[in-house]
């Protein structure tokens, strides 16, 4: 792994080879992705049976695509009830720090007559987008369903996709229903995506879609913003690290080698001020990298977006840091609270060498739907309210909106709204005062 020395040079080309990852500079996939939509849109079901058929090699039709209850208990039979066990335990983490995260509707009332407040309500139908491919991810399930539920969304719907045998992975099976998923559809890809967006036969149109994919389920998702809410169009994971001279090398490279091998598009990068544990760090790396099983992915994704940083402060590492602005950032130093409080942009934040950054993918309880490629700046990780809506409130007695009638029409004459000034106007002609 490239240890390289950090100056202005060097960041900013980091930050330009890492925004090529970008979902939205993947033009190429754009037409293909809108014919999908498109094609689901008019089509429905019927064109959702032929990708399944063409990209799954799946035969599935309207009797088939929903998951049953006979399929959901059969997925539990096939796993460890061990793994079950720690699924419940996780979703219980889980829904306890996302419920934290509620807010309530309120009313506030003045003595001139004024009522002002906000109306919280929870979103109808929400679906959620779970991947299969490479790995699959039952903790993304929970992620996902989980703060739906605590929003209190009526109905929670979940595509995944499924093997040429038409059998969705038995793990995202049981996580749905442990999470509290009313409806499970075997769609994967573009064409889950264009179904939960507009609605088919059999998928029913919901109002937000959430949840990770590959670059065809990004792009779609991008292209169905608008018709839908999403929460965001997520690219390859990544993972920052900042450490100095106290951290523990092998745990940093093991870190480090925990995102690179989602993706060779995945980053791993770490910011320190000791050139020393650069070097064990990169020394520790190549040793993980003759035992894991999945080296070759993580090898490929070293090689394109990892880096060994090695600066002069501590200062100088966390404004790269702020500037990068990580989907995962681990502080390992020899005080991380007070690095943290200097932190102004990151999707979660990990804080000394027994918080790494699995336990948060998996058990801990906040969210691991995080912004990517830099959107962590104007981001934030998947919660309730998410899924929810907030409607202002507005109600004014004709003694309070008397008293500053003239305010709102001049302000309205100013912009050249005489209708809007006309409509405060005329509940004050009769008295004179209009």
């Amino acid at each position: 792994m490239r240890i390289v020395e950090l100056n202005e040079e060097t960041r900013a080309g980091l930050l330009e080879a890492l925004l090529k990852r970008s979902p939205v500079d993947y033009g190429e996939y754009e037409e293909a992705v809108a014919g999908i939509i498109e094609n689901v849109r008019t089509r429905g079901d019927e064109a959702v049976f032929e990708y399944e058929k063409r990209f799954d090699r799946c035969d599935l039709d309207a009797g088939s695509v929903r998951v049953s209850r006979e399929e959901i208990d059969e997925a539990y039979s096939l796993l460890d009830p061990e793994f079950i066990a720690v699924m419940r335990r996780a979703a219980e983490n889980i829904r306890a720090y996302h419920g934290k995260q509620v807010t309530q509707s309120w009313i506030s009332t003045g003595e001139d007559g004024t009522i002002l407040g906000q109306k919280v309500t929870p979103i109808s139908v929400s679906g959620c987008y779970v991947p299969g491919g490479r790995a699959v991810y039952p903790s993304s399930v929970l992620m996902n369903v989980i703060p739906a539920k605590v929003a209190g969304v009526g109905r929670i719907v979940v595509c995944t996709p499924p093997d040429s045998r038409g059998k969705a992975p038995a793990g995202t099976l049981a996580a749905a229903d442990i999470a509290g998923a009313d409806e499970i559809y075997k769609i994967g890809g573009a064409q889950a995506i264009a179904a939960m967006a507009f609605g088919t036969e059999s998928v029913p149109r919901v109002d937000k879609i959430t949840g990770p994919g590959n670059i065809y389920v990004a792009l779609a998702k991008k292209a169905c913003f608008g018709y839908v809410g999403i929460d965001s169009v997520a690219g390859p994971s990544e993972i920052l690290v900042i450490a100095d001279e106290t951290a523990n090398p092998r745990y940093v490279a093991a870190d480090l080698l925990s995102q690179a091998e989602h993706d060779p598009m995945a980053s791993a990068i770490l910011l320190t001020d000791s050139g020393a544990l650069a070097e064990a760090v990169s020394g520790e790396i190549e040793g993980f990298l003759k035992e894991l099983p999945r080296a070759e992915i993580i090898r490929e994704s070293l090689d394109n977006y990892g880096y060994l940083f090695v600066g002069k402060n501590m200062e100088e590492l966390i404004d790269a840091a702020n500037a990068i602005a990580s989907e995962h950032m681990e502080i390992v130093t020899k005080d991380p609270f007070e690095v943290m409080t200097h932190i102004r942009n990151a999707g979660a934040i990990f804080l000394g060498e027994y918080s790494s950054e699995p336990l948060g993918d998996y058990f801990a309880g906040p969210n691991h739907i995080l912004p990517t490629n830099g959107t962590a700046r104007f981001f934030s990780p998947l919660g309730v309210d998410q899924f929810v809506k907030k409607s202002s409130i507005i109600s004014y007695s004709r003694s309070a909106l008397e008293k500053v009638h003239r305010d709102i029409e001049l302000f309205a004459e100013n912009e050249g709204l005489g209708a809007h000034a006309n409509s405060i106007r005329v509940r004050f002609e009769e008295d004179g005062n209009a």
